[in-house]
């Protein structure tokens, strides 16, 4: 009898990685919440090269290339602050039984005291996906919003490969539309193939681990991980059906095509929070 259990166990795993897209990698920027007041204290960043939907598989992370943050009140002029010496390195142990390399950033709240946008970008090392037989880079933003006072949420940050929003990441409600434009090194990039993906169990920076349950079980594997078209001008459209983080990837827009012998995949992602209505 425990045989078959494990047979049927080992079965299940096999079924569960069959039905996760090859290219459903997410470069996670994870704030907690992107909607802050001015004495909510610290800030913890978390960074996780992970299949958000469905926790696992989570890969190693090298040493990320580049951290920043862009922060601007109003119309004030924006001030880029390098933050790469905050990187901890940490052991993400996720729904796998062995930790993968991970990061996470914590900033003081002086740090985060000031009202208006903080445009946080991560470079990562490109990742040797071993299936695939290629790497995969990810420049990914995550915006903060302190006190509710604008800035500069709609700038792009001149990344190889970048999705401009054209409403606020931070400001949606549940039901809402988030539109942006791919871009690869500031032009749009026409019917770029985009991937939609949502944080599905909360990561936990105490316990290294997702923690609760699933909030969306997907009836059919298309609705897990989904994939959509930008159009012409390289503009496209989600909708936010669910509380939480939603993250978008531009796949294979970046101008770089190869690393080190083998081919390149430079995506572009942005990390979006819908919020219920009370």
């Amino acid at each position: 009898m425990a045989r078959l259990v494990r047979q049927l166990l080992m079965i299940a795993g096999l079924s569960l990685a069959a039905t996760v897209p090859a290219q459903a990698h997410f470069q996670m920027l994870y704030p907690g919440s992107s909607l802050r007041m001015a004495n909510s204290g610290p800030l913890d960043l978390l960074a996780i090269f992970t299949h958000p939907f469905y926790g696992q598989p989570s890969m190693q992370m090298g040493a990320p290339q580049a951290f920043f943050v862009v922060k601007q009140r109003g119309d004030n002029k924006p001030e880029k602050v390098d933050l790469i010496k905050q990187l901890e390195k940490i052991d993400w142990l996720g729904s796998a039984k062995e930790p993968v390399a991970a990061y996470k950033a914590s900033l003081p709240s002086a740090q985060m005291r000031s009202l208006g946008d903080y445009v946080f970008v991560l470079q990562p090392e490109p990742y040797l996906e071993k299936e695939e037989d290629k790497y995969i880079q990810q420049f990914t933003k995550t915006i903060v919003n302190v006190g509710g006072v604008p800035g500069n949420w709609d700038q792009v940050m001149g990344l190889p490969a970048e999705i401009r929003p054209l409403n606020k990441p931070y400001a949606n409600y549940v039901g809402g539309l988030f539109r942006g434009v791919v871009l690869s090194k500031g032009r749009p990039v026409p019917f770029a193939e985009v991937e939609v993906e949502y944080i599905n169990r909360k990561p936990d920076l105490a316990s290294k681990a997702w923690i609760g349950e699933a909030q969306i079980n997907a009836p059919h594997p298309a609705l897990g991980p989904q994939s959509i078209r930008a159009d012409a001008t390289g503009a496209f459209a989600v909708a936010l059906p669910k509380a939480g983080f939603w993250g978008i990837a531009a796949l294979n827009v970046g101008p770089v095509k190869s690393y080190k012998g083998k081919k390149l995949s430079q995506d572009a992602v942005i990390w979006v929070e819908a919020t219920d209505i009370k």
